[in-house]
């Protein structure tokens, strides 16, 4: 990266026709700070959605990426708490108003005002950003860039349902999904002390889903998933990673007492649920998003003290497009980061 000028993957209009651009390196304002881009995970479906322009408040031309890792370079005016070298990063929650009854209760992620990465500001397609001190997450030793990046967006989206959700060590966990979300939900299920399961499309994931530390599989192709959590007892918790509404609402008959369909995946299709399902053994189905730069900071630590990590498959940041297209297409085992070599 040059002192003066730096690079940025830049989107003109809504699509995905990335286009190199070199500009002047911002300086950071007032409470803001510079951070130097090591790495950025691609995160297919939340970027397509920002890439078509379907997220409010997008504007054109525009820069992507939420899940940043890098070095603070630079302070802006009022910045306290952090120096220049320290490694941080930088997930959804790109900074909130402060003031709002969510962010004085903790709940920044649901700020009216809450800036994403990519949307309010340029993202971490880039060499350098420009962000909100707020938003920071310090970055464990134990971590790579290139590690830290998706824990900002896909890792905390996982470990903060899961710990906030109703499961106790030793409960029945389903993680619905075994994908660029999937397969760290199944890790930290396992961590956690869940009894865990993993469910995915085809037998031929077992092996993975074991891998990754499930202690049952279930292939939703081959037999009926309520049916088999069940079996198991009943699931206190479907963490459910997947995009299709119907696969969510197959798992709902599949709750224990009292248990929940936390979802994670987004889609724009309706469940299909009645109101007996849910009175009959009080069952909840709720949605969940991501967190705070304060969980990002716990996600990682405790990612860091088990030894769990996302699988990654790193490119370069002018391949932005090529590792873009891997990722949106369900061809990444599981997560694309691109890299600056900063």
């Amino acid at each position: 990266m040059s002192t003066t000028t730096h690079r940025r993957m830049r989107l003109s209009e809504p699509g995905l026709d990335f286009g190199l651009v070199e500009e002047p390196v911002p300086e950071p304002g007032i409470d803001q700070v510079r951070v130097i881009v090591e790495a950025c995970g691609v995160c297919g479906h939340s970027d397509t959605l920002i890439a078509s322009g379907h997220i409010p408040g997008t504007r054109f031309p525009l820069t992507l990426g939420h899940e940043i890792a890098g070095r603070v370079d630079s302070l802006g005016p009022g910045v306290t708490g952090w120096a220049v070298g320290d490694r941080v990063a930088i997930g959804w929650y790109g900074g909130s108003c402060g003031h709002c009854d969510a962010c004085r209760t903790g709940d920044g992620v649901h700020c009216p005002e809450l800036q994403i990465p990519g949307v309010a500001y340029p993202g971490g397609y880039s060499d350098s950003v420009i962000v909100p001190s707020m938003a920071l997450a310090a970055v464990p030793g134990e971590l790579t860039a290139a590690e830290a990046g998706p824990l900002a967006c896909a890792g905390v989206t996982t470990f903060n349902a899961l710990r906030r959700s109703a499961a106790r060590p030793g409960d029945t966990v389903a993680i619905l999904g075994v994908g660029g979300l999937g397969h760290l939900g199944v890790q930290f299920a396992a961590k956690m002390g869940f009894d865990t399961v993993a469910i995915a499309r085809g037998a031929e994931k077992a092996d993975l889903a074991r891998r990754l530390g499930a202690g049952h599989y279930i292939d939703s192709t081959g037999s009926d998933v309520a049916q088999e959590l069940q079996a198991l007892g009943g699931a206190k918790v479907v963490l459910a990673t997947v995009n299709a509404a119907e696969t969510m609402s197959a798992a709902i008959d599949g709750l224990s007492r009292r248990g929940e369909l936390v979802i994670v995946g987004i889609s724009m299709d309706r469940l299909d649920v009645t109101a007996l399902q849910l009175v009959q053994g009080g069952r909840r189905v709720y949605g969940h998003a991501s967190g705070t730069a304060v969980d990002t900071q716990d996600t990682m630590r405790f990612a860091a003290q088990t030894g769990i990590r996302p699988w990654i498959e790193e490119m370069p940041l002018e391949e932005a497009a090529a590792a873009f297209g891997k990722a949106s297409s369900g061809a990444a085992r599981f997560r694309m980061v691109l890299t600056t070599g900063n």
